[in-house]
């Protein structure tokens, strides 16, 4: 733990350094116009682009920061947060407005760390997954009695049951055998949700996210998956499940990465809960089906924290939360986790990008799938590892890695095409000519789908 406390002692130093900050609430206008703003004093580290539309039509802007902005390099990272899913918990929405004119800001004031945490990361941020739900909330002002107004999308559907539920088909594979990790999606799945939840869903798939994190309001906790129990029963305060993912100790430790750089949150108590640490499992807090954190982790290279903040005083909240996000705390520390573990490339024989090869780590039941370039990414928590690269068509190949802390270890495979065995042909029993034993093999290749440009500027 000593890396934490330390992280939360150097945020104690720097405290007394940070630039003053407005706050203030910005609706929808306000919010295109503030990312426009970090956009256009920042051209040559962001970006600006849409994933869709809301039901009332709204852009789902997102901000991307990096040294080449719009491009993924090879071996470099992408990252996202989401905020304000849940229209009235609008707290997380205005961090990440902060979050972005922090990491503008810093990086023209030449901040090393912001700098090579920009030029070795790509971030993606989106404000707000849920802008008309935030409007209904923001019209109704904060003296109405109706406080859940705005929480749901303008369906009156909750966003955060509205994914498709790819937890039940992890836990009948991991019981009965079948795939651990890029999990199909239902046939008609586009029918089933709502356009914000169909937006992200289109998002998480066009690109390989390796580390995640959701801004909710309520309790100050990092949550980490599972949220949904196998039996899925609903909260209760005597009777909780804990459901732990394969990776559940590089889970805790990225939640505590988290809960350790902000203010107070490891302390644990709070809103009439304790959590030891200021971290919880999802499904031991209480059980949630189809929420965003399913096709998270089912899926790609993805790990996904969820925070639920605290509606408390922005300004307070700015300190204990926004400003470890914005150095090198609980943004950077967070972001930072996703450059531990392995990396590398995928290739075969004459250097071409095995897109789709699969990285299994032996004793943990979560593979990880190359991207469109060749290049994976598997975080793992320091020790020695036996690691194994797949792809149909070649044979498997196995490397014995040891990941130390801080930077991680690059691993690259160069995979060789299988090669089917000849057998001679067999005489049939009595003299006759037999038939000839043939070997088959069968290679199955994925077919990618047409991607859509993203739409950018407002509209």
């Amino acid at each position: 733990m000593s890396d934490l406390l330390s992280a939360f002692l150097h945020l104690l130093l720097l405290f007394k350094l940070v630039a003053p900050v407005t706050f203030r609430h910005h609706r929808y206008d306000d919010l295109v116009r503030t990312i426009y703003k970090v956009h256009n004093q920042c051209p040559y580290i962001t970006q600006i682009y849409s994933i869709g539309r809301s039901v009332k039509g709204r852009h789902l802007y997102v901000l991307e920061f990096s040294d080449y902005p719009g491009i993924h390099e090879p071996l470099e990272p992408e990252v996202k947060y989401v905020g304000n899913m849940h229209g009235d918990e609008v707290l997380g929405r205005e961090l990440l407005l902060q979050l972005s004119e922090f990491l503008c800001e810093e990086f023209q004031n030449q901040n090393q760390r912001i700098m090579r945490l920009i030029q070795e990361t790509r971030i993606h941020i989106l404000p707000s997954m849920n802008p008309d739900g935030y409007e209904a909330a923001a019209t109704q002002g904060p003296n109405m009695p109706e406080y859940l107004v705005g929480r749901n999308n303008a369906n009156k559907v909750d966003l955060n049951r509205n994914f498709p539920d790819l937890n039940t088909y992890f836990y009948y594979n991991e019981k009965h055998g079948g795939p651990n990790h890029h999990l199909p999606l239902p046939n008609n799945w586009e029918s089933q949700v709502e356009p914000e939840t169909k937006a992200v869903i289109h998002w998480m798939r066009s690109f390989n996210f390796v580390l995640s994190a959701n801004l909710h309001g309520g309790a100050v906790v990092a949550n980490y998956p599972y949220d949904k129990s196998p039996g899925h029963r609903f909260r209760n305060p005597h009777r909780t499940t804990n459901s732990p993912t394969p990776d559940d100790k590089l889970f805790r430790k990225l939640a505590k990465v988290y809960s350790y750089a902000h203010g107070w949150m490891h302390q644990g108590w709070n809103c009439g809960d304790y959590f030891p640490d200021g971290i919880t499992n999802g499904a031991s807090w209480y059980s949630l089906s189809k929420g965003k954190e399913s096709p998270g982790h089912c899926s790609r290279s993805l790990c996904s924290v969820e925070e639920i903040i605290g509606v408390e005083e922005q300004q307070r909240d700015w300190a204990g939360d926004c400003y470890p996000l914005g150095d090198i705390t609980l943004c950077s520390q967070l972001f930072l986790q996703v450059h531990q573990g392995i990396k590398g490339m995928v290739l075969d024989e004459n250097h071409h990008n095995l897109t789709g090869a699969v990285i299994s780590v032996h004793g943990i039941n979560h593979d990880v799938t190359a991207g469109e370039r060749g290049d994976y990414f598997r975080l793992l928590l320091p020790g020695t590892y036996t690691v194994t690269a797949t792809a149909p068509g070649f044979d498997p190949q196995t490397e014995n890695v040891i990941v130390h802390p801080g930077r991680p270890t690059l691993v690259n495979f160069y995979l060789k095409r299988s090669i089917a065995p000849v057998n001679p042909l067999r005489k049939a029993p009595g003299g006759g000519q037999g038939g000839r034993m043939q070997a088959q093999l069968r290679i199955t290749k994925k077919k990618d789908g047409a991607r859509k440009q993203p739409h950018r500027g407002p509209g």
